[in-house]
């Protein structure tokens, strides 16, 4: 090889490999501890991560869809931080992207109805008929559909979404068949389907 064309190789050879040796591992920030920087997710940990091992035991993610206006994932995440009790999800998503994690991952918070669908509409409601529950399942909150209940998930949200539904898979080991629509597993608002766009996101777009 032409001596100019072997030392321009190794140059761009060494530009090359440390960004590659660099790139950071989705799986292995997701199960640290702290507020880990996560590429491309601005996430914001009001209660910050233990150890993986220590949380409890989640099963499945159900995604949820709030009538509360632009900035309402912000308040929502800030009260359920203080008052882990109330009706609310560990997890909460602003119009803008930004997620906010409320809740120590330990505690269970109170979202969903029961798993009281049972009618197959959307799918197999067998494995999921009083068994999704609040007990097992991390909730999703995505702010932002207020007035009008059927608005879709903006796009800073869907992006979110995208890492963010890998995150939580890949810290509790959640399979990608138990990521769920509010409305896929509880009677819900009949003006729309809640968290069914998201949750049918997640599954397209698989591992």
């Amino acid at each position: 090889m032409n001596p100019r064309l072997l030392a321009a190789a190794l140059c761009t050879a060494a530009l090359v490999t440390p960004a590659v040796a660099q790139t950071p591992d989705l799986a292995a920030i997701a199960r640290s501890s702290g507020t880990p920087e996560i590429s491309g997710l601005e996430m914001v940990g009001l209660a910050p991560w233990g150890a993986v091992a220590r949380s409890h035991p989640w099963r499945n993610i159900i995604v949820h869809q709030t009538e509360g206006p632009t900035g309402s994932a912000r308040g929502g995440a800030q009260a359920q931080s203080k008052n882990p009790s109330r009706r609310g999800v560990m997890v909460w998503v602003e119009t803008d992207g930004t997620v906010y994690w409320a809740v120590d991952e330990k505690l269970v918070t109170t979202h969903g109805d029961g798993a009281n669908r049972n009618d197959n509409k959307y799918i197999d409601n067998g494995p999921t008929y009083h068994q999704v529950v609040a007990g097992n399942s991390i909730g999703v909150e995505f702010a932002g559909n207020y007035p009008d209940v059927t608005r879709p998930p903006t796009e800073a949200q869907v992006a979110a979404w995208r890492i963010l539904v890998k995150v939580l898979r890949s810290r509790y080991n959640i399979p990608l068949e138990r990521v769920y629509a509010h409305n896929w597993i509880d009677f819900k608002d009949a003006r729309y389907c809640e968290g069914c766009a998201l949750a049918k996101m997640a599954r397209e777009w698989g591992e």
